[in-house]
């Protein structure tokens, strides 16, 4: 257990980050999962038995003191990290036209800072382990939408992982920018409803990521597109 992989999730107490802590925990890795609901770590916890290889802690991912702290703590625990995933995100489901800009500034800053901090706090660790960055951006940061305030954020992730895999590639660590479409989670929560049509699950979406996290040494997998069947844009 002491050599096994180790991952640590923004975001992840619901959702793509919590399916994606599952799966990696069944599959040996130890894993660290941060988020804002302390309430929701502890039942996330509560729900898998809180096993030995999960270290929860709460921390605003937009916030680089935080993000530190979870990274350095993780190394404490663990003694080692192997791959970061940048989960943590929201929308406000608005449009530039016609929203509340209210919303926009944490948004911006959750989804597009909150992941350059991650990298900027976990480079030094993952160089050491030539490990995997991997970063959750969406379809919407691909295709233009009308006034989409969110699929900028997403816009600019997309642009993140490239330019960041330009960078550390060199040092041997690889960059996996994971692109979903519309998936069934908590991020609809603030939107009223689930959209029309057909969606993903979290599991789903999490065996993709799996997937890129557990490629060959030497083999960086760059940008999965993963729409649900019947999904047009």
């Amino acid at each position: 257990m002491t050599d096994s992989p180790v991952a640590l999730i923004t975001g992840g107490g619901s959702g793509i980050g919590a399916a994606v802590a599952r799966r990696l925990l069944d599959a040996g890795h130890r894993v660290t999962v941060t988020g804002r609901g302390e309430k929701r770590l502890h039942a996330f916890a509560e729900e898998l038995g809180r096993p030995e290889g999960l270290l929860t802690i709460a921390g605003n991912a937009a916030e680089y003191d935080q993000v530190q702290a979870a990274v350095e703590a993780t190394l404490k625990e663990f003694g080692r990290l192997d791959t970061v995933v940048a989960s943590a995100g929201f929308a406000t489901h608005d449009t530039v036209a016609e929203g509340d800009p209210a919303g926009w500034s944490e948004m911006v800053l959750t989804n597009v800072l909150g992941p350059a901090l991650l990298i900027r706090a976990s480079i030094d660790a993952l160089k050491e382990t030539r490990g995997r960055i991997v970063l959750v951006g969406s379809v919407a940061g691909h295709i233009h939408t009308p006034g989409n305030i969110y699929g900028a954020t997403k816009w600019a992730v997309t642009g993140l992982a490239e330019n960041t895999r330009r960078q550390v590639t060199e040092f041997g660590v690889g960059v996996t920018l994971i692109s979903p479409g519309r998936v069934e989670t908590p991020f609809w929560d603030s939107y009223g409803s689930l959209p029309p049509g057909h969606l993903l699950t979290a599991d789903q979406l999490a065996e993709s990521i799996v997937w890129a996290i557990g490629q060959p040494e030497g083999v960086d997998v760059n940008t999965v597109v993963v729409r649900p069947i019947g999904q047009p844009v």
